[in-house]
């Protein structure tokens, strides 16, 4: 098992997620407000008390909180969490306006290679809703697949042990919107 080293920025070829801090609570705060943005979430809007408590990396060490940036613009919130010594789940999603070009999965395969190669993890999971087809496609590209489903979201894993490179192709794909 690997110790919990400080949150630190994790690259991937199009994506840069960056831990996310008081600095980024008004961005957040706007997101996390807006009924589109949630909707992709999950859940309804937050205040900004809500987004700091949750959102701002005070959770530490049980949560990891990242704003996902396609260099230099903000587009989109991703979170790891533990579940275990060597495996956990991520969470993530997109502004509307950053779906459909290829950074989600780039940003998940990107966190899923710093789960593994930092933390040590052997398995990470994610749940988009069932109905959500385009997420599953997108979660899909950056390497996860389909292992059950409960209560309307279907449970996919990535064992890391695999490449995940960007060129690695994939027949099919909370959300990386691709």
């Amino acid at each position: 098992m690997h110790s919990e080293p400080e949150a630190r920025v994790v690259e991937g070829d199009l994506t840069c997620l960056v831990p996310a801090t008081e600095a980024h609570l008004a961005l957040l705060t706007r997101w996390f407000a807006d009924p589109e943005f949630v909707r992709y979430w999950g859940g309804r809007p937050l205040t900004r008390d809500e987004v700091a408590a949750k959102y701002t990396g005070r959770r530490r060490p049980d949560v990891e909180s990242f704003v996902i940036l396609s260099r230099p613009v903000p587009v989109g919130y991703a979170q790891y969490v533990p579940a275990g010594p060597d495996q956990g789940g991520i969470d993530m999603v997109l502004l509307p306006q950053a779906q459909g070009r290829g950074l989600g999965p780039d940003a998940a395969r990107a966190l899923v290679r710093h789960l593994h190669t930092v933390l040590g993890w052997t398995r990470v999971t994610v749940d988009p809703e069932a109905r959500n087809a385009h997420a599953i496609r997108a979660w899909a590209k950056a390497g996860f697949r389909p292992v059950g489903g409960q209560g309307g979201h279907l449970l996919m894993e990535c064992l890391p042990a695999h490449d995940l490179s960007p060129t690695e192709s994939h027949d099919a794909s909370r959300t990386p919107e691709n």
